[in-house]
């Protein structure tokens, strides 16, 4: 523990950073052991994807984006950043629509909009983890920085799975679905380092960059998620979203 925390805080977080990109890239990895994905599973896994979606936009991201300070009172900031979240996905959806050749390459525009929503969440988080390292300034109290970054990389995890699985659902190879997937949370690598480089202007986007991704996953969950998956089953729709939920809400709860 000594030698790690001797390091500069942007090393620190770049250390940590490869173990938030490790854990997604693992459950992304079980796309490799499922030879189909049947009906009802994908179903299920939609759910799932669903419920985690919507109690990472509240417990991971508009929650911690309430505590940061801007130059707006942190209601006005948090009400104006999910609103261009939201507002983001829905033209983002109407240009996927008439330009399918951008889409093609995720199965669809469902998968295309779920990456890109999952991606962006990616961002603010890794910066969060950044801007710990950096406050912490080495010593004992990086401790709290560690517990962060473990808390959002436990989180990857069954993020990873919700991204790879519905891509080789529509016909992707594993390993394309495996790379999509990890890319996703590849991104929080330079997020984690220019969160610590950066830690005072970075602090001050935060709040707006928190609640613009809650936004963009809430209304990715609305438009694309819920309906395809209640469409098939609504009973196993309803207990994958409560499953997944639950699931994401102990995480986040007791891990950060």
């Amino acid at each position: 523990m000594q030698w790690f925390t001797a390091l500069l805080p942007w090393e620190q977080a770049f250390l940590a950073a490869l173990m938030l990109f490790s854990l997604t890239a693992l459950g992304a990895s079980f796309v490799f052991f499922s030879k189909g994905v049947r009906p009802a599973l994908l179903t299920l896994l939609n759910g799932a994807a669903a419920g985690i979606m919507i109690a990472a936009s509240f417990f991971s991201l508009l929650l911690p984006a309430l505590t940061y300070e801007s130059f707006l009172p942190a209601y006005v900031t948090v009400t104006l950043g999910f609103f261009l979240g939201g507002a983001f996905i829905i033209g983002s959806d109407l240009l996927l629509g008439r330009r399918h050749r951008g889409a093609a390459k995720f199965g669809d525009e469902k998968n295309a909009l779920l990456f890109l929503a999952v991606t962006m969440h990616n961002i603010p988080e890794g910066m969060a983890v950044g801007v710990a390292f950096a406050v912490a300034g080495g010593g004992h109290a990086v401790l709290s920085a560690l517990l962060l970054a473990l808390g959002i990389g436990i989180q990857n995890f069954p993020e990873g799975l919700c991204v790879a699985f519905p891509l080789r659902a529509k016909g992707l190879s594993p390993l394309k679905s495996f790379a999509f997937s990890a890319l996703s949370g590849a991104v929080e690598i330079p997020a984690c380092v220019l969160g610590a480089l950066f830690a005072g202007l970075v602090t001050g986007l935060l709040p707006w960059a928190l609640a613009f991704s809650a936004g963009a996953m809430v209304a990715v969950v609305c438009s694309e998620l819920i309906p395809e998956c209640f469409g098939q089953s609504k009973t196993l729709a309803s207990f994958g979203l409560v499953l997944g939920f639950c699931l994401m809400m102990v995480l986040d709860v007791a891990l950060g």
